[in-house]
């Protein structure tokens, strides 16, 4: 028997109201991570209280940057164990969620994971974002682009802004306080058509964990050379001012 109230408290603060079907597929969803964690490295964290605050609120809190009603389309790139996407999926039922991931083991439980929980108009997707964000099928086919992956924001920004519609936005969660990384971003951000919007900063409801999400609008196409071939936005970070490769 779980106790839902804190979590049920915190998502009040947001103004977010679960029905009992979606309190039943956070549990359903809490119960598989556990599950698979057994067999496969989804995520560190597995106590109850802590992964209620710190993966499904926190995931949610992108409604504290931007609006997520109606029928957007929605890319996670790096989906991992399906956050963000997955608790953002179950309370805004409405959005055409894509999950991305490189590694198919994880593919399995995300597929595992919606179909076990009921969702509908969600995929899971395996392969790199560098590869499939020159497909036309994928590319700047998305109104919003999230990530929690650790990369820095130069690297994560040529991940993400190819998926983005011209008009789109691109959110990325970060846990530090990130100003200086997203200021040695800028220039790159701008290079691959997009620019920061705002930064939203905020500590989780009843807590001392801070958050940060930053927005990026995408401004223009994405030109065609990016992002470039499979590991080398994380080997050869485009440069600020210089407009060449470090």
């Amino acid at each position: 028997m779980y106790h839902t109230e804190q979590f049920e408290k915190d998502l009040l603060e947001w103004d977010i109201v679960l029905t009992d079907r979606q309190q039943e597929q956070f549990l359903l969803y809490y119960e598989m991570l556990l599950e698979w964690n057994q067999v496969m490295n989804l995520t560190a964290i597995t106590e109850y209280e802590e992964v209620m605050k710190k993966h499904f609120t926190d995931s949610l809190s992108l409604i504290k940057a931007m609006e997520l009603t109606g029928s957007l389309t929605l890319i996670d790139v790096g989906s991992g164990a399906g956050f963000p996407a997955v608790p953002l999926k179950i309370v805004f039922p409405d959005l055409k969620v894509t999950l991305l991931d490189s590694l198919n083991k994880r593919i399995r439980f995300l597929q595992a994971l919606t179909e076990k929980l009921g969702l509908t108009g969600i995929e899971a997707l395996h392969g790199r974002a560098e590869d499939l964000a020159k497909q036309k099928n994928m590319r700047e086919q998305f109104d919003v682009c999230v990530s929690r992956a650790v990369a820095n924001m130069t690297v994560l920004s040529e991940y993400c802004l190819p998926f983005i519609k011209v008009g789109g936005k691109f959110a990325a969660y970060k846990s530090e306080k990130s100003e200086e990384e997203i200021a040695e971003a800028e220039d790159a951000i701008e290079r691959l058509g997009g620019k920061v919007e705002r930064q939203v900063k905020m500590y989780l409801p009843h807590s001392d964990i801070f958050r940060n999400i930053f927005i990026i609008g995408k401004v223009r196409e994405t030109p065609k050379e990016f992002p470039r071939k499979a590991g080398t936005a994380a080997k050869e970070p485009l440069c600020k001012n210089t407009g060449r490769n470090r």
